[in-house]
């Protein structure tokens, strides 16, 4: 299931948003101010975030950039701001796509999927000395070849897919141990962590790559 933000101060026009998005396979997250968006952004993956840019406790823009230090998500803004000045400065700020308001949900909805389609899932990894190939099930460490369970190449996947983000414990073993995760505690979690780190070389006691977010998860650099 997708999961979008849709950052917008204006209720009619949020909710008019998700009724034109809303294929009932998606799971919306109506924001109207930055610091709630900001809450579940450090929760949980997101697949699109759809930005206004005045806020009630800021600037859109000032928001984007933050986010561009660590995150990689489609973002689409959606705002009143219609110089061309504004434009190029939200492309420039790293925004993937630039809507001008009153736009045309229909339009919306082509852009949305547009950028939905290009965030599928990597599934090939070069990183430093390492390759990491999910569609040949190819994994090598300085050219030497490695073996990784199904549950370790579950949780590789979705770590350098998230790279930067941290990811909770909780999530992770949803996603990792989908259908059995009623059965599965944080120490699977954690013992299959130790085992990916040991197997690519991460130093335990001072990790590089995969990262103990204390008191919340893990994350990938």
């Amino acid at each position: 299931m997708k999961k979008i933000i849709i950052l917008e101060d204006d209720a009619v026009l949020s909710d008019g948003i998700k009724l034109a998005l809303d294929q009932g396979k998606t799971l919306f997250f109506q924001c109207k101010k930055i610091i709630e968006a900001k809450h579940i952004l450090n929760d949980r993956p997101i697949d699109l975030i759809l930005l206004d840019l005045n806020l009630p406790d800021g600037h859109g823009m000032d928001f984007l950039k933050e986010i561009r230090q660590k995150s990689k998500v489609p973002i689409i803004i959606i705002t009143a701001n219609d110089l061309e000045s504004d434009i190029i400065l939200g492309l420039e700020a790293g925004a993937n796509d630039y809507l001008v308001k009153p736009f045309s949900l229909m339009i919306l909805r082509a852009r949305v999927a547009v950028q939905l389609r290009q965030n599928t899932p990597e599934r090939r990894f070069i990183i430093d000395d390492m390759l990491f190939d999910f569609d040949s099930m190819e994994f090598r460490i300085a050219g030497a070849l490695i073996e990784l369970s199904k549950t370790e190449q579950r949780l590789l996947h979705l770590l350098l897919n998230n790279r930067g983000a941290t990811l909770k414990r909780g999530y992770l073993i949803d996603k990792v141990w989908s259908g059995e995760s009623d059965f599965v505690d944080e120490h699977a979690l954690t013992v299959v962590i130790q085992r990916l780190r040991k197997k690519i070389g991460d130093d335990p006691s001072q990790p590089r790559y995969i990262k103990t977010v204390y008191g919340m998860g893990y994350s990938w650099g």
